[in-house]
């Protein structure tokens, strides 16, 4: 028997906590086909709007907005909003925590994001402290920091919304983007809310900030599409482990930014439900020369993936339970593998070994399942490799 392939798997699989099919061709073609329903957005209502819209509400002292132009705010100063995202079932507002940190003088625009997925608590902090380092007054140009896109996953420390639409869908906002206001379900109408009203109109390039889903760790990890340049600058600017170069899943916020004109990429800060300052700190340092780059701030660039080692690999292999029971791994995050290296362990609850797992070929770990038990289905490590380098094999069951 096999579980493993060497088929290129896209990133979403890398971070997801079960997965039915090895290459995740059956979640591609489901999530191309929620792409088509977003890409169609009928949302003439976000692009027809001029200007910062105020609702004229106030929530803990901050204004609410339903549209936002940088342009409109005063230079030299931070401002804070909440941005009135979809309505609730009971006709309330979900809202995002947005913070604009607007230069003395024009410049650059990037947006940091957070909370697309509810149980990714670093990226939040991550952003947190950038912009609480950052001085207006010294500034050319614009950061926009969103900090919960998806609210009410956020709230539950969720990875996806619960849509209760049809009784309780759990929806996976991440593949939505650019959304569509007019949609038949709530959160592709927020996803469409916040791109057309927040996002798209104020940036110039786009930082979408993620970690593992529970379940899961991982690397200090990029999903970055290197074939674009200036996707591919931002990317090696943060002295990180991985970068898994692969345009992933139709859907994602990065791919939509990207098609809008606007350069965008995925970091990923580690393991989710946590804040590891350790990893916090590398994203800290990398995004602040993101910031330098673009003349936003001046001063001297800190690490970037020249110092790291940084690697950079086109492909990977997922190791898959093929039983359910209790897993062993044998091997840790960044470590590298070689073709017929045993890499996990699983035993019943009497003990008894029901599976080993040995690797398909050579590579590097890139994440590994941090709860003890697996199901049949369940990822158990991920690879990466770069595909040009010849190394053949599948994993062995025994």
């Amino acid at each position: 028997m096999t579980n493993g392939s060497n088929e290129k798997l896209d990133r979403r699989g890398f971070m997801i906590g079960s997965m039915a099919t090895v290459g995740g061709a059956a979640t591609l073609l489901a999530t191309s086909t929620q792409a088509q329903t977003a890409t169609t957005s009928a949302s003439t209502t976000a692009t027809a709007t001029k200007g910062t819209v105020f609702t004229g509400d106030v929530i803990d002292g901050k204004r609410v907005i339903s549209a936002l132009d940088v342009s409109d705010l005063e230079p030299g100063k931070k401002h804070s909003f909440y941005f009135q995202g979809v309505g609730m079932p009971t006709g309330q507002h979900w809202y995002v925590a947005v913070m604009v940190a607007k230069g003395a003088s024009p410049g650059k625009r990037l947006g940091l994001i957070s909370g697309v997925h509810g149980d990714e608590m670093s990226p939040i902090h991550m952003i947190q402290s950038v912009m609480n380092a950052l001085d207006p007054a010294a500034m050319s140009g614009t950061v926009i920091a969103v900090f919960d896109v998806s609210r009410p996953a956020v709230e539950s420390m969720a990875r996806r919304w619960p849509n209760s639409g049809r009784g309780i869908d759990l929806i996976d906002i991440n593949r939505l983007f650019p959304g569509n206001e007019n949609a038949p379900d709530a959160p592709t109408r927020h996803a469409g809310l916040v791109f057309n009203r927040l996002l798209k109109p104020n940036l110039d390039y786009g930082l979408d900030f993620h970690t593992a889903a529970t379940g899961m760790d991982a690397t200090a990890f990029h999903l970055a599409r290197m074939d674009l340049p200036e996707v591919r600058v931002m990317a090696e600017l943060y002295p990180i482990d991985q970068i898994f170069d692969n345009a992933a899943y139709p859907g994602l916020l990065a791919n939509a930014l990207i098609d809008a004109g606007i350069p965008a990429l995925t970091p990923e800060i580690g393991r989710p439900r946590i804040l590891d300052h350790e990893m916090i700190g590398l994203f800290v340092e990398g995004t602040m020369n993101v910031i330098k780059h673009h003349g936003i701030l001046s001063g001297p660039m800190g690490r970037t993936g020249k110092d790291s080692g940084v690697l950079v690999a086109d492909a990977m292999f997922p190791v898959i339970a093929t039983h359910g029971g209790f897993v062993e791994l044998l091997v840790e995050l960044n470590q590298a593998v070689k073709a017929g290296q045993k890499l996990a362990i699983q035993r019943n609850t009497f003990g008894e070994i029901v599976a080993e797992y040995t690797a398909p070929r050579d590579g590097e770990i890139g994440a590994r399942r941090t709860d003890a038990t697996a199901e049949p289905g369940t990822p158990i490590l991920f690879a990466l490799f770069d595909s040009a380098t010849p190394s053949g094999g599948d994993v062995i069951v025994e």
